[in-house]
């Protein structure tokens, strides 16, 4: 089966074709809804698609994908707590309070991650936000972690401070010490930034009692994790492949 994958994010929104469990012709588009519609309806035009599988992180953008498959004359499928199970076995099965309230990112990086690396995994998201989902070796969402992204961050130190620049991200090594303000912010963003998805692994290591296999997606991930001592598989197109893998088998 062949779908467009359309992952619309706070930052950018990516794009992709999704064809019998391969994701391919990846874009990620930063000029919003237009940018990202025209590449979407050439991957539906060149490779006759018929259904498209949607997660997005903003609603006020929901209405315009709506209309867009309609034009398009593709079927819109999405992912939801909905496509889960809460008991058995096969596939990944929510333990939470109000599944919900789950965003659809997390639930396509966890049943991503579940079929191509196993349980138990933890998956972090390197986007806006930094997101961490937590997949018992039963094959169990147990709930997750949500920490502020490196965008956040940076946009932050140069909202409410006077002198400090908008640092550019993804780019640059790590200084020894910051000899410039610039080197002197991504010390303190690399290397603190580090140091929090540590706790964060080893944290719920000892909450669960597990070993986890460490699964990283998302635009800062293979930055950020430059030079981190544990064991990270960087999957950038997890989340896509989730999203394809979970509306496929609505089919």
């Amino acid at each position: 089966m062949r779908q467009l994958v359309v992952d619309v994010g706070n930052t950018s929104t990516a794009v992709a074709l999704w064809d019998e469990g391969r994701v391919r012709l990846v874009a990620h588009c930063d000029g919003g809804f237009p940018e990202a519609s025209e590449r979407a309806a050439a991957i539906i035009a060149r490779h006759r698609v018929s259904f498209m599988a949607y997660i997005s992180v903003v609603p006020r953008l929901d209405g315009k994908w709506r209309r867009f498959a309609r034009a398009q004359g593709v079927l819109m499928r999405t992912v939801s707590c909905a496509d889960f199970a809460t008991s058995g076995r096969g596939g990944l099965i929510i333990d939470y309070p109000r599944p919900e309230t789950i965003g659809a990112d997390r639930l396509a990086d966890a049943a991503g991650a579940l079929e191509r690396y196993g349980a138990p995994v933890l998956v972090m998201d390197f986007g806006t936000a930094l997101t961490a989902a937590v997949v018992t070796r039963e094959g169990v969402w147990r709930g997750g972690v949500i920490a502020p992204g490196f965008p956040l961050m940076r946009d932050y130190l140069f909202e409410r401070t006077a002198q400090l620049p908008r640092m550019e991200l993804g780019r640059g090594r790590v200084p020894k010490i910051g000899r410039s303000t610039e080197e002197a912010m991504r010390f303190g963003a690399l290397v603190g930034y580090r140091g929090m998805v540590r706790e964060i692994v080893l944290e719920l290591s000892r909450n669960f009692h597990e070993r986890f296999r460490l699964v990283a997606t998302g635009g800062f991930a293979r930055w950020a994790l430059k030079g981190i001592d544990m064991p990270f598989t960087v999957d950038p197109d997890l989340t896509l492949y989730g999203a394809g893998l979970v509306c496929s088998r609505k089919a």
